[in-house]
């Protein structure tokens, strides 16, 4: 055992010589990430909250413009987070592609993290801001919604980031904060 920076014990892991070919296990997550991309291409699109009963709880889904590509995300309940995106009552802290949107059309695209007026609460405050953000939902509930199921949390994960790569998604990113 060895001690880390936080005082903590942990098995020691050595680092071996580099892998020649990728991992076994990543490569079985990755194998199935363009047959579930294609599976969620060739869906037919839902739109204004059509969502059928047989839909699957887990998975990756796409709001889609026409044919431009928006907005990937995924959940473990596909239902309830169709929902947090678009309806009347999902706040900012739900809603984050309509968030999104909303800073765009304001042009309020730089993010703060202190209580600033650029902070999503006082955001949310102002007339305008509040407006686009409501705005954002209805446009968003009017997209194309699509999905693919995946209950898998890695491929899920890895998925999301596939789908969002190969169609380039405009409001996607995973920076960090």
């Amino acid at each position: 055992m060895r001690q880390s920076n936080t005082g903590s014990t942990s098995p020691t892991t050595r680092l071996q010589a580099p892998v020649v070919e990728m991992d076994e296990r990543f490569a079985q997550l990755t194998e199935s990430l363009h047959p579930a991309y294609e599976r969620l291409h060739r869906m037919a699109p839902l739109t204004n909250g059509e969502l059928p009963r047989s839909m699957p709880k887990s998975g990756v889904y796409l709001f889609s413009e026409g044919d431009k590509p928006m907005y990937v995300g995924r959940s473990n309940n596909l239902r309830a987070r169709y929902g947090r995106h678009c309806l009347p009552g999902a706040t900012h802290r739900m809603a984050a592609f309509a968030f999104k949107l909303a800073r765009e059309i304001t042009g309020r695209v730089v993010a703060s993290y202190k209580s600033d007026e650029n902070s999503r609460a006082n955001l949310m405050l102002d007339d305008a801001f509040r407006g686009a953000f409501n705005d954002a939902k209805i446009r968003i509930r009017k997209m194309d919604y699509r999905y693919v199921e995946e209950v898998d949390q890695n491929r899920q994960a890895l998925l999301e980031i596939y789908v969002t790569v190969v169609l380039g998604t405009p409001y996607n990113d995973f920076n960090t904060h």
